[in-house]
Formats: C-alpha cells, sequence, structure tokens
C-alpha cells in the first residue's frame, strides 16, 4: 500500500523499527511507556514493534523500574552480542583492525606497521601490501574472538583521499598524496577477504568516518553542526550538519594558503598541509636544525619535537628555532580554521586524529587567537573550538560505525536479507496482466 506521500507500508514499518532501536541505542535501557515520547509512536505502534525486535533477537530485557503507583516497567536494551562490525583505519604508519560487538564494545583488535623509515608515502602505501594486512586483520580478529563471520553486519574502512562509488566496481578510492590513482579498493577486498558475499564494505574517507565518531560518541554529542578535523601525517576535515546523518568529507588540507609556498606532497604549492601535516612539520624541524631520533616514526619524532619545545625540566631551556616553526604552524592553522568557521558557520570544530590531539595540548588556545582573528566576527563568536574526546584510535570506531549506520536505516535488518514481502491487491496482478498484452 502506498501512502499520499508516496511511502509504503513497509516504509512506515522500517522507520519505527529504526526510531525504536535508535532510542534504544542512543538512550537506553528504556519501558516501553518512555519509548512512546522518545520516538513520537503511540502506544500500539511501540508494542508492535518492540514484539518484533525481540523474537528477532535484537533487543532485550535489562531490568525494570518502579512506576509512579504501577507495576514496575520493564527496561529494554539492544541485544549486544545480536551482530558485530569491523572497524579498519588505514593510517599512516600502520593498518589497524578492530572487531567490535552491536554496542561498540571492543572483542579483539591487531595492527599491522606499514613501512616508514625513509619511504615515501607511494611506497609506503603499495596497494597490494594494504590489502594483504586488512585480509589478515580480519581473519585475526575474527579468530581471535572466536566469531563467525556471518555474524558480522559489514566491514567499515577509513582511507586517505577521496572515495567514489560506483556501481560496478564498488569504492574506488583517489589518494593523490599517496599514489592511489583510482584504486578500486572495494573489489579488491572483496577478491581477496574470505567473508561471506552477504557481508557488505564500507569505505568513507578516514576523516568522515572520524566525524562520525565524535558527532555519536563523543565530543560532538548535542551539536547541531560541527567541522571534525583530522590530523596525522597528513590533514583532513569533514563537515557534519545533521548528527545522525554522515558528513561531507573535505580535502581541507588542500586549501591554499600560501601563493607559491611549500610544495606540498599531493604536488601542489602552498597548501595548509605543506605547513600544518605532521610529515611537514617534522622536514621543517630538520630545516631548522632540528634532529627527530634515527629511525623513529612520524609519532616518535613529534612527541620529540614537542619536547624540545616544551621540555618537562623547568631548567632546560625551549628550543627556539622548534617554538618559531610551531608559532607559525599555529597561525596557518588558525587561518585555515577561519576559513572553516566563515564558510560553515558551525557550532563546534573538534581536532582529533594522533598528531592533532599531541599539538592541540600544546598550542590549541594560539591557534583559536588566530582563527578569531582572521575570521569574520558573527561567526567566529558563536563557535567553539576544542578536542576530541575519543582519542587517537577514533578512525576505526568511526569506520565500525558505517555498517551500525546501515543497519539501523534499515530498521534492523541486515544488508541483503529480505524484508517480509506484503500481499499485492488483486488490482496489481491485473494491471500487470493487461499491460503484458
Amino acid at each position: 500500500m502506498t501512502m499520499r506521500n508516496g511511502r509504503t507500508v513497509r516504509d512506515l514499518r522500517r522507520e519505527n523499527r529504526t526510531a525504536v532501536l535508535q532510542r534504544l541505542y542512543f538512550d537506553g535501557p528504556l519501558s516501553r511507556f518512555s519509548l512512546g515520547p522518545a520516538t513520537g509512536l503511540s502506544s500500539g505502534s511501540v508494542s508492535n514493534v518492540v514484539a518484533e525486535l525481540v523474537a528477532e533477537g535484537l533487543v532485550e530485557e535489562a531490568g525494570s523500574v518502579d512506576s509512579a503507583g504501577g507495576r514496575p516497567r520493564t527496561l529494554l536494551r539492544v541485544t549486544p552480542g545480536s551482530g558485530c562490525m569491523i572497524g579498519v583505519d588505514v593510517g599512516e604508519t600502520r593498518v589497524r583492525v578492530e572487531l567490535f560487538d552491536l554496542t561498540l564494545t571492543e572483542l579483539a583488535r591487531t595492527e599491522r606497521p606499514l613501512a616508514v623509515d625513509g619511504a615515501a608515502p607511494h611506497d609506503r602505501y603499495e596497494v597490494g601490501v594494504v590489502v594483504d594486512h586488512v585480509r589478515e586483520g580480519i581473519a585475526e580478529v575474527l579468530r581471535e574472538a572466536n566469531v563467525p563471520a556471518e555474524r558480522l553486519l559489514g566491514v567499515g574502512v577509513g582511507v586517505p583521499g577521496i572515495v567514489a562509488h560506483g556501481a560496478e566496481e564498488g569504492a574506488v578510492v583517489h589518494g593523490q598524496t599517496i599514489g592511489w590513482d583510482a584504486v578500486p579498493l572495494e573489489r579488491l577486498l572483496r577478491a581477496s577477504v574470505d567473508l561471506p558475499a552477504s557481508v557488505p564494505y564500507w569505505i568513507d574517507n578516514g576523516a568522515k568516518t572520524l566525524g562520525q565518531a565524535e558527532m555519536w560518541f563523543g565530543a560532538g554529542r548535542g551539536a547541531r553542526s560541527a567541522v571534525v578535523v583530522l590530523f596525522g601525517s597528513g590533514v583532513g576535515a569533514c563537515v557534519v550538519t545533521d548528527p545522525m546523518a554522515p558528513g561531507q568529507a573535505l580535502e581541507w588540507g588542500h586549501l591554499t594558503v600560501r601563493v607559491r609556498g611549500r610544495r606540498c606532497r599531493c604536488g601542489a604549492r602552498g597548501c595548509l598541509e605543506a605547513y600544518a601535516g605532521a610529515e611537514a612539520l617534522l622536514e621543517r624541524w630538520r630545516e631548522a636544525g632540528g634532529e627527530p631520533p634515527p629511525g623513529a616514526d612520524e609519532e616518535t619524532a613529534l612527541t620529540a619535537m614537542l619536547a624540545a619545545a616544551y621540555p618537562a625540566d623547568p631548567g632546560t631551556a625551549p628550543d627556539a628555532a622548534v617554538l618559531g616553526v610551531l608559532e607559525e604552524t599555529a597561525e596557518y592553522l588558525g587561518a585555515g580554521f577561519a576559513d572553516l568557521i566563515n564558510l560553515f558557520q558551525p557550532e563546534r570544530i573538534l581536532v582529533g586524529g594522533w598528531a592533532g590531539l599531541q599539538l592541540g595540548a600544546r598550542f590549541l588556545e594560539t591557534v583559536k587567537g588566530y582563527a578569531t582573528e582572521y575570521a569574520l566576527r558573527y561567526p567566529a563568536a558563536r563557535v567553539t573550538v576544542g578536542l576530541g574526546t575519543l582519542g587517537p584510535d577514533a578512525v576505526t570506531v568511526g569506520a565500525a560505525i558505517l555498517p551500525l549506520a546501515d543497519f539501523f536505516a534499515r530498521g534492523g535488518r541486515r544488508a541483503g536479507s529480505d524484508a517480509p514481502v506484503e500481499a499485492q491487491p488483486a488490482w496489481a496482478s491485473t494491471v500487470r496482466d493487461r499491460a503484458a498484452h
């Protein structure tokens, strides 16, 4: 049956299931009585949906609470073990793979290092190596947690670069800074990884998965709009205008902040990433006479750089050259934040990523000062700038959320599963028969 607005009865049932699952997930445990006002559904609709979800094992009882003068009310929650998701972060120095249950409790994790000792990004991200790491990592976490692949709702993967989606190839990655030119990553993973064909892959930009994680579970909760920026070896961002919907990935790191400036690893000149990414920061430190620890990866080297600028020993003088590099970086970042403020006028700007959390803890206040100086006064006065709260591994969490969000949008039905087929009215077959002649 199709309603006046084009929605069918099946659409309405799916939307009702989605509403109940999301409220139980984010606000539960809740009683049936509380679910009505929380979802806007009638008590009858709530009872019908809950009965379906309990019968399918997606929802379970979780104790009871006293009611005002009546019988205790049974509390309901999403069943943690009713599904699992895998999140993958193709990061700067490693490929991280984590397995989560439906409530995002980590069940297992593994990491595979990428070659970093003097290797250029194009060599570090050799496609076959990354695919092998993902394949081996998925097999390891499933084996460690003793979880059959059939329980997976999907595999989410966060990657550097622009991700395009097509009907034939699936997700194709255009990662100019890492030498990935139209890499059909989804097809390669499907051919390599031993998973059932029914398990979907969700591949997207790493900044976008970080944004999803911070909006659902971190510093973005309660905001109507935000820009989440990711600082690692490079720089990216995600703009979110609907807290429950996926954000839009931005190649913010390739905003030109200085005409004919430093050469960026994308090949252009003057990009923000050429001044503010960890790789560029360490290069500028070397140019200023600094000496990162021999053989250290970027994370260790950046820690040493910050230690030289802000020594723990009160008797040790700060390295003036390093302080000069960081002060210049803070101004470039402030100008970049000002562009985000002027363009999107967000409620919040959140800083994440392993490098962002290290740098932000030291000079975020300085960056905010420059952002206020460069931005228009009205939107600048209405934005708050702060650090993400989910730690340096948030990209992996956000990647796992991609299949979870799709699961909710389907009303708790797995991708590829068939919803109950509704009986067709008698006139439908008659019309089909007439059209056939």
